[in-house]
């Protein structure tokens, strides 16, 4: 069973852009007119004002949410209030409804579209016949069932245990624990104070492994970098289209899936682009709207990729009716993470699914693409090649001994080669390719030329 709750006194703003993609549409379907761009703008009927739009895509998306986490949605049930109820977020009235519903649909479980605190936890456990979970513990669940990997597995287990600290629910000194001796007879250690101290325990210990992990990342990071290959992230919102697109430039195999966080491990593979530079890219976990500050911080091992990528491809669904919000949400997580600075190229993803005509506006330089039918890859592969300033791409003339064979097989692998003829024993060639490649054969350079950077 779902419990929508939105409150109206905190209705959120869009933000400019977001307002001005929204009225471009309107014009592009003939709602608005160009002369009024300038005045404030609600789509549809007043019957369906924006931040009612806003409300239905938030509801949809945690009905999706839902249904990744296995449930079965029984029955769903909207409240809309001027602001939280300190006790129990929904008011007395609406909880007794809930429990209604809940008795009638014989629902296990009521699934809560908010954050709740732990008292506000407590008390709704205490006045309804079934399980109650709230957003993060909900999206936790989800993560826990996709983690694969030893660090994915230590990174939601920290998470989990963050989440539950304050929420433990003791019975104080009924369940005490007597010491023994004189003088030492009192009320003893609680079994709340118990259980606090095991988690704290616990979290120390789960620390310790996850900066095991970080350690040996960064060893691997180190032997990476003696070899300059450039890393490439995918970024974006969950179920953009990242991990097949991931696919479809790398032929990883990796899973593809429509359901919500499908991917959390990260995954790295190389790709060559088209100047036969190779560099490594980076599948990452997609973020969501409201995206709990803890997660952030306990899935900072495997954000890694990103804070040491030198570019981030930013996957937006293009079919999707919140494409400027989710982008807004996106950015919001990237400056939590420091890396907003980090030079970006916009892609827009699932351009199969868009009717003609109505591609969305998107910033300049951005590369429209379809993952799935493997349209506009090779315009995104071309964007990666003109944006990346590391290992810059170069050009030199050189005088090569024909013997020199191994020398030779190795430019025509790592580089373009725009001019070769040979004279005599000797090989004149013009290469174009990484500084780090041609460096290497610097003593063959042919007199009176230079390295020309393209």
């Amino acid at each position: 069973m779902l419990v929508a709750v939105e409150f109206t006194g905190e209705r959120r703003k869009l933000s400019s852009a977001a307002r001005m993609a929204r009225k471009s549409a309107a014009v592009a379907a003939g709602e608005w007119d160009l002369a009024s761009l300038d005045e404030p703008f609600v789509r549809a009927t007043p019957d369906a004002p924006l931040a009612d739009l806003d409300f239905e895509a938030s509801l949809a998306e945690f009905e999706e949410l839902a249904r990744s986490a296995g449930a079965e949605v029984a029955a769903t049930l909207i409240q809309r209030r001027p602001k939280p109820d300190a006790a129990t977020l929904v008011g007395q009235g609406k909880v007794e409804e809930i429990e209604a519903v809940a008795a009638s649909t014989h629902a296990d479980v009521v699934l809560f579209d908010h954050d709740l605190t732990p008292s506000q936890l407590r008390n709704l456990e205490t006045k309804l016949p079934c399980r109650v979970i709230d957003r993060t513990q909900l999206i936790l669940d989800i993560f826990a069932r996709h983690a694969r990997t030893r660090e994915g597995q230590l990174q939601v287990e920290l998470a989990q245990l963050e989440y539950q600290l304050p929420r433990l629910a003791g019975r104080g000194k009924s369940m005490s624990q007597l010491g023994g001796g004189i003088g030492t007879r009192g009320p003893g250690e609680t079994q709340l104070e118990t259980d606090r101290r095991k988690i704290n325990l616990r979290i120390d210990h789960v620390k310790e492994q996850l900066e095991a992990v970080r350690r040996i990342r960064r060893q691997q990071r180190q032997r990476r970098e003696a070899v300059p290959v450039p890393v490439v992230a995918l970024v974006g919102y969950t179920n953009a289209g990242k991990s097949t697109l991931f696919n479809a430039l790398t032929e990883a195999g990796v899973l593809e899936s429509s359901r919500m966080f499908a991917t959390l491990d990260p995954k790295l593979r190389q790709l060559q682009l088209p100047s036969r530079r190779k560099i490594l890219l980076s599948d990452t976990v997609g973020f969501i709207r409201n995206l709990p500050h803890t997660l952030v911080t306990s899935f900072r091992a495997t954000l890694e990729e990103v804070e040491r990528a030198e570019l981030l491809l930013h996957v937006r669904d293009a079919s999707s009716p919140m494409l400027e919000e989710q982008k807004v949400q996106v950015e919001r997580v990237l400056s939590e993470l420091d890396v907003s600075k980090k030079p970006v190229i916009e892609v827009l993803n699932k351009i199969d699914l868009v009717p003609e005509g109505d591609m969305p506006m998107a910033a300049p330089g951005s590369i429209a693409v379809s993952g799935l039918k493997k349209q506009g890859l090779e315009n995104l592969l071309a964007a990666i090649d003109a944006a990346l300033v590391v290992d810059p791409l170069v050009e030199m003339r050189m005088r090569i001994p024909q013997s020199e064979g191994a020398m030779l097989a190795a430019l025509e692998a790592g580089a373009t080669m725009k001019e070769k003829r040979f004279e005599g024993n000797l090989a004149y060639v013009t290469a174009r390719g990484p500084q780090s490649l041609l460096n290497r054969y610097r003593k063959f350079e042919d007199r009176g030329s230079k390295a020309i950077h393209t």
